[in-house]
């Protein structure tokens, strides 16, 4: 199989690419190397300089589309930057799958898009997203729903937890885990914002690219997280005792955009991909922590 992934210089994507090139496919990295690294760029893959905001053309079976701007903070500054890369991105994504006739299977949220909620969120929970990347990424889903409808393809959504892991960049405000872990190296005090009581699902890399590769080519809107529930302050703790440090963070003001609860129930994603994560949050921080170490 020849498959495309938009954004496979970064963190997800990049971890995407090894997972293809290692069942045997050919790869085609499309990334405009705006956070992308270059050297995340296996040898063995093709790399397409693209920015996706401008219409592009793709010769590949599947696409797996990861480029987006995932920073909230951005997306409240800069709206109309961040619907350019992740609304008109898509589409562009959209229209080469369909000239080439590839499937797609595109990185969606869950947290984002759900906004706050009172249980862990299905694929049915009502979507209120209170950030203006969630708004981008929920209207990027409509257009994945409608291109379905209209040309009778069969993408496929993933809306994914907080994915964390080696690779994760610690400059943007969603990589909290590699922000602790960067700062604890470096000896640098670390920001909590709030009352570190808001929480979140965090899910390993590893398991979020096993389950794009089981969504090809099956359509569907899955959630893709652990169902559980973790504090930020319980995560500075977790991440403090993998570090080896005994670091209090300092509390700052909250953040707009910011949901005070964030979970997602995947029973779905397991009963219909046969998937459900591996990775315990204690064995991931460890593995991140490893990667940094090195």
């Amino acid at each position: 199989m020849r498959a495309a992934v938009t954004g496979g210089a970064g963190f997800i994507g990049s971890h995407v690419v090894d997972a293809l090139l290692a069942r045997g496919d050919e790869v085609v990295v499309v990334d405009d190397l705006s956070s992308g690294r270059r050297e995340w760029v296996p040898a063995n893959a093709e790399l397409v300089e693209q920015d996706i905001r401008e219409p592009y053309s793709i010769d590949a079976d599947l696409v797996f589309h990861l480029a987006a701007q995932a920073d909230v903070g951005t997306s409240m500054e800069r709206p109309s930057f961040d619907a350019e890369v992740n609304v008109v991105g898509t589409v562009n994504t959209l229209e080469a799958a369909r000239a080439c006739g590839a499937g797609v299977v595109f990185s969606s949220t869950g947290g984002a898009i759900y906004g706050d909620v009172e249980e862990p969120a299905t694929e049915e929970t009502p979507r209120r997203p209170v950030s203006a990347y969630g708004i981008a990424k929920l209207c990027a889903e409509a257009y994945l729903d409608g291109w379905n409808r209209i040309h009778g393809s069969n993408h496929a959504v993933l809306r994914f937890a907080n994915v964390y892991g080696p690779r994760q960049s610690a400059t943007l405000e969603g990589g909290v885990v590699s922000i602790f872990m960067e700062r604890f190296r470096s000896g640098e005090e670390t920001l909590v914002f709030g009352d570190g009581e808001q929480t979140r699902d965090y899910v390993f890399v590893g398991d979020v690219v096993r389950a794009a590769l089981m969504a090809a080519g099956r359509g569907g809107v899955f959630n893709i997280g652990t169902s559980a529930e973790t504090t930020v302050n319980e995560l500075h703790r977790l991440c403090a005792e993998v570090a080896g440090v005994t670091a209090e963070p300092r509390r700052v003001d909250p953040r707009p955009g910011d949901a005070r609860r964030s979970v997602l129930d995947a029973s779905s994603a397991e009963r219909e991909l046969g998937w459900r994560p591996e990775t315990s949050l204690t064995d991931g921080l460890r593995l991140t922590w490893e990667s940094i170490e090195q």
